[in-house]
């Protein structure tokens, strides 16, 4: 096995092989130690964009909720789902499915579109023009901040939906979809993402669904595996330790190194590892 390889395994907890549904109560048992040991905290929020992992993520908070609400008899326990298109969402249908198949005690809906319009004209009054990918960026962290506002007025949690082949690659955007508060999926990997929603009985078009982040206008729907240059499977094979092409290995590597800052807090005067 390569030295980084190794390295990255390890940092990123991932295991060759799991049970999915010893895993999917591991997550559930997670969330609802991290809400009974933060009493004041009451609600789970997350956005769910129709894809495996929101679907998962809120299949699981949903559950941990239930389940609290029976164990400690409090209905005041709730998980909220946040629809946050930025303005009609091609992929609509499969958002309406996922939130079927969660049965979230509630769902919101907030359309961002408005908002990254003013900032983009705000921004570009000052500095001229913007490219669609710092656009893109920008409807992530604006997702985000309406999810935060919602936990704030609410007594609520921002779950996210950070899992081991997103998180090797840093694909997410730096404070939009990467912040969060809690982080189930974190140690997974895609395919074991699929096992687990597929053991849940969860419609097959949903993790089966080509993943994309959806986030340039100039390239809607625009395939993860395209803008990473790997593929999952191959991603998946690279954590769960086998080997996989140099070219491809080298590939993951350079966005593991490239994209650490995404994973690390904040630089000081008292770090070195960007050196």
């Amino acid at each position: 096995m390569r030295a980084l390889q190794k390295e990255i395994i390890a940092t990123l907890k991932v295991t060759p092989e799991i049970e999915p549904q010893e895993e999917f109560r591991r997550s559930v048992d997670f969330v609802k130690e991290y809400l009974k040991k933060h009493t004041f905290l009451k609600t789970l929020v997350l956005g769910i964009s129709g894809g495996q992992d929101s679907t998962l993520a809120g299949y699981i908070c949903q559950t941990a909720v239930n389940e609290l609400k029976v164990e400690t008899d409090q209905e005041e326990y709730q998980f909220i789902a946040v629809r946050l298109p930025y303005g009609e969402q091609a992929d609509e249908d499969d958002c309406m499915d996922a939130l079927e198949f969660i049965k979230p005690d509630k769902t919101v809906r907030v359309n961002i579109k408005a908002a990254v319009d003013a900032s983009q004209a705000a921004v570009e009054k000052e500095i001229g023009p913007i490219s669609d990918f710092v656009k893109g960026n920008t409807k992530a962290r604006e997702r985000m901040k309406v999810q935060y506002d919602i936990a704030a007025a609410l007594n609520g949690v921002v779950v996210g939906t950070d899992h081991a082949a997103e998180a090797v690659t840093g694909f997410f955007t730096k404070y939009g979809d990467g912040a969060a508060d809690i982080v189930p999926l974190y140690r997974l990997t895609k395919q074991q993402g699929r096992a687990i929603l597929k053991m849940l009985g969860c419609p097959e078009h949903l993790y089966l669904k080509t993943p994309t982040a959806d986030l340039e206008s100039d390239k809607p729907q625009l395939p993860d595996e395209v803008a990473l240059g790997v593929s999952y499977e191959v991603i998946d094979a690279y954590l769960e330790g086998k080997e996989v092409a140099e070219k491809d290995a080298e590939i993951i590597e350079n966005w593991y190194l490239k994209t650490r800052h995404k994973r690390e807090e904040p630089v000081s005067v008292f770090d070195d590892w960007w050196k």
